[in-house]
């Protein structure tokens, strides 16, 4: 009896492997590659990924937050990841194949892979010093240790950029430019091992917030002179560009900032393969809008992610199973971000 009962069990228990084997074989996995904690697209992209992984059955969306948009592009091109971060100020280097692309013999045609879900504010570029280090403007970076972003990334070259054509600092030569992925900065800028941390990110930061809870901090900008000045305007007119404020008590009380401060802004996306499915991409396109919708009252930062500015300064196609679900809800799609 005890050998039929032994027998009973072990076939159950074939059957039950056999049938959990099958249903994890269903399951669709795919690759989002983002910029690492402490980044904007991090906080965007990993909601992203959670809101898919919540909403769309029978798939998972798995993230890694390390390296390189620049670089992520070329591996989205490929088809070695799915779902990455999309610059315009990048996405003309890497159809001309200059610049960071200029040793990647295959980045135009590459170029020709890349589809766009939808743009989101990257935000404004938060450059933080801590109140007390007698640092406050951008002309004081001079012989201090600043981090611009992680080295081959977009957000460093618009940085020092930023300072050069506002001070004529240059980075290497009249102040060093600390190397580092986003995580580490954070967790380096606030411990004091440098003077000036840059983070273009969406306000307000949940980064920059728990810095400002224990340390008092002061927030650099560009005068309304420099903004205005000729060799400033490359900069604020390329691709993906605009101006944001960070207001005065943004942060709490540990923000010295007596005014409000103007900044550098930029626009990015969540971009995907050409060849993805129609169905899955608009199924996770659906899910990410309806999701955003209803996490909002408890993530404030998230109210900046807007079906308004979803094609602000679009220069990718937008990928047909976004089109779809645009097109049921009401929403215009401008003729240009069509494949």
């Amino acid at each position: 009896m005890n050998i039929r009962r032994n027998r009973l069990f072990a076939a159950a228990l074939v059957l039950s492997v056999a049938s959990w084997g099958a249903s994890a074989q269903e399951k669709e996995f795919y690759k989002l590659s983002t910029l690492g904690p402490g980044s904007s697209p991090f906080l965007v992209m990993s909601t992203f990924a959670n809101i898919i992984n919540n909403k769309v059955a029978n798939v998972e969306v798995q993230v890694n937050a390390t390296g390189a948009a620049t670089r992520h592009a070329i591996e989205a091109g490929r088809g070695e990841i799915d779902f990455f971060m999309s610059a315009p100020s990048v996405v003309p280097l890497m159809q001309k194949g200059i610049a960071m692309y200029a040793n990647v013999a295959d980045a135009p045609e590459l170029a020709k892979n890349l589809r766009t879900l939808f743009n989101f504010p990257l935000g404004a570029y938060h450059v933080v010093t801590m109140a007390n280090s007698g640092i406050n403007s951008l002309a004081d970076l001079k012989g201090k240790k600043v981090f611009l972003g992680p080295p081959g990334g977009g957000a460093l070259r618009i940085a020092q950029r930023m300072v050069e054509l506002s001070t004529g600092l240059k980075a290497g030569e009249d102040y060093e430019s600390v190397k580092l992925d986003w995580s580490a900065a954070a967790a380096g800028f606030q411990d004091g091992r440098f003077d000036v941390y840059f983070n273009p990110t969406v306000a307000p930061s949940p980064v920059i917030s728990q810095i400002a809870l224990v340390r008092k901090i002061r927030f650099l900008g560009l005068s309304e002179a420099q903004l205005k000045s000729e060799e400033m305007q490359p900069l604020l007119n390329r691709p993906g560009g605009t101006v944001d404020v960070i207001t005065k008590g943004l942060y709490g009380d540990n923000q010295v900032n007596e005014e409000d401060v103007t900044t550098l802004a930029s626009v990015v996306g969540i971009s995907t393969n050409a060849s993805l499915p129609d169905d899955v991409i608009y199924d996770f396109t659906k899910a990410f809008w309806e999701g955003v919708a209803e996490l909002e009252a408890d993530a404030p930062w998230l109210r900046q992610i807007s079906l308004e500015t979803a094609f602000d300064e679009l220069n990718l196609p937008l990928h047909p199973g976004a089109i779809r679900y645009y097109e049921e809800i009401g929403v215009a799609v401008p003729d240009s971000a069509r494949p």
